[in-house]
């Protein structure tokens, strides 16, 4: 495992010491380890919001929604799916 020394405001230092004090880190390498982490997942999610957003707007103009036809194509599955 590789060692990473960072200088950090006293007032920040304090926070990680409570962290470490609920018990939920064991020390400041775990707390700075789960921050990684949840960093991680976070920026992975607004990646996949923000292809999910390009596909959206690439895909072109809307068309006008014909609910009818929508609640018949329900209707069928619906039938379908007790059949």
């Amino acid at each position: 495992m590789a060692t990473m020394n960072i200088s950090i405001p006293d007032q920040m230092r304090e926070w990680v010491d409570d962290q470490i004090s609920t018990g939920l880190y064991a020390n400041n390498s775990d707390y700075v380890r789960d921050l990684i982490r949840k960093d991680q997942v976070r920026r992975g999610k607004l990646l996949a919001l923000q292809q999910a957003i390009t596909a959206g707007v690439e895909s072109g103009a809307s068309q006008d929604l014909d609910l009818s036809a929508i609640k018949a194509k329900a209707r069928l599955r619906a039938g379908a799916d007790e059949a």
